[in-house]
């Protein structure tokens, strides 16, 4: 349990950076959002054909070796690459200079819900082809889930609490939220923290599609990521990374920071109900919902909206509604909910990061970016207003960030305007 003078010491957010399919950096990402710009599209890393579903939000444009040094680019996964550029973003926009702080006061919690697949599909085609020693002596530090925690403490001299997290889906929020953690008790004055995810490869998209749980819609995939429509068919894979800097309030304030806003709380919790279902009548969702509200200082009402997991499947769309009704009651109907994964696709477990990173851009600029591809709501289950096709403009003082799971884990996140 927290002290109560831990509990007392604020987070906020000084730092962003991303990189995904419809940006590779937080200006350009946040303008192809409120514009309400798909980066799905067929997949163009592998032949998809054989595949069920043939789409993905992909990173295009992209050599890693013009954002990072290209020896270290070699040795590490495109996931390690995607989080290391995006931390290197939002250490920049901090405004921290690195060398004159405190090295063993600064951590780095970046996670990973798969990690470097990349690597690991191409050094077993290595083995399979060519024989065990050809294999790279890079394999298992390229592959490792916390690897790119690693690289980012070693670029800037950090020595503080660095490790990756993995919960699946919930992997970038829960990192974050942890990181917020280590600061609250006194380990840290500065974390990194986000998620990072390099999937779109061909094993991957074959295990998700013997699962049935990828879109179908491969005749028209810029609307294939519909959540809370009628007609929506399971998720489109994306890939990238969102990374904030979180400090201390005192720590902020010394230096003379740009406060984006405070990171006020967090929880996290389990369905203990099925291995990849949530739980129907959407309980562990709910308690961390209210478990994050509650730590945030708050009571429901004073949320203004909801970046919800939305993952456009059957059941997370209806059953995250469910929970958001419970808790919410008569004020569910006066939130605004959005999905940024109809634009974005779902970045597996660095979701919580990018969908932080929008979080804090709406209370910034007042823009609430919108669920594309919301033609039919699914009505009853999925009534909420949505924010259908285009952005909104609405002052935001509270944001609550959702995401779930596989394994029933949950977490949501409290952004508040200072």
């Amino acid at each position: 349990m927290l002290t109560q003078s831990a509990e007392q010491r604020r987070v906020v957010v000084t730092g962003l950076g991303a990189v995904t399919a419809v940006g590779h950096d937080v200006a350009s990402f946040w303008q192809a959002l409120v514009a309400g710009e798909s980066g799905i599209r067929r997949v163009q890393r592998f032949d998809p054909s054989p595949f069920a579903s043939q789409m993905g939000a992909e990173v295009l444009d992209w050599e890693a070796d013009q954002h990072m040094d290209p020896k270290e680019a070699r040795r590490s996964d495109r996931y390690t690459h995607f989080g290391y550029v995006a931390a290197s973003q939002a250490v920049a926009d901090s405004g921290l200079d690195l060398e004159a702080e405190d090295g063993d006061r600064i951590g780095v919690m970046i996670g990973s819900g798969i990690g470097g697949m990349y690597t690991y599909e191409s050094q077993l085609a290595v083995l399979a082809e060519r024989g065990p020693r050809k294999v790279s002596p890079f394999t298992i530090p390229s592959l490792i889930g916390n690897m790119c925690s690693g690289m980012v403490a070693i670029k800037y001299g950090v020595r503080g609490p660095n490790f990756g997290l993995v919960s699946a889906c919930a992997t970038g929020a829960h990192a974050i939220g942890e990181a917020m953690h280590t600061i609250q008790r006194g380990d840290a004055d500065v974390m990194i923290a986000g998620g990072s995810e390099a999937a779109i490869t061909p094993f991957a998209y074959a295990t998700f599609c013997a699962m049935k749980a990828m879109s179908e819609r491969n005749d028209e995939p810029a609307r294939a990521s519909r959540p809370f429509d009628r007609q929506r068919d399971g998720f489109v894979m994306g890939e990238g990374a969102g990374i904030l800097i979180l400090e201390s309030l005192e720590h902020a304030r010394a230096r003379g920071a740009r406060i984006y806003c405070e990171l006020a709380g967090y929880a996290a919790s389990c369905d203990a109900f099925h291995i990849t279902q949530p739980d129907p009548e959407g309980r562990g969702l709910l308690l961390a919902m209210s478990r994050a509200i509650g730590k945030a200082g708050l009571a429901p009402g004073d949320i203004d909206y909801i970046n919800a997991h939305g993952t456009s499947t059957p059941y997370n769309d209806k059953f995250e509604t469910l929970a958001i009704k419970k808790l919410f009651g008569e004020h569910a109907s006066r939130l605004a909910v959005s999905s940024t994964k109809s634009m974005t696709g779902h970045l597996l477990g660095a979701a919580g990061g990018i969908e932080s990173v929008i979080a804090i851009k709406t209370i910034e600029t007042g823009t609430i970016a919108p669920t594309i591809n919301l033609d039919e709501p699914d009505l009853p289950d999925c009534d909420l207003d949505y924010v259908p096709h285009t952005a909104r403009a609405k002052p935001v003082r509270a944001v609550l960030s959702n995401n779930l799971g596989f394994g029933g884990q949950n977490a949501s996140l409290v952004f508040k305007a200072m």
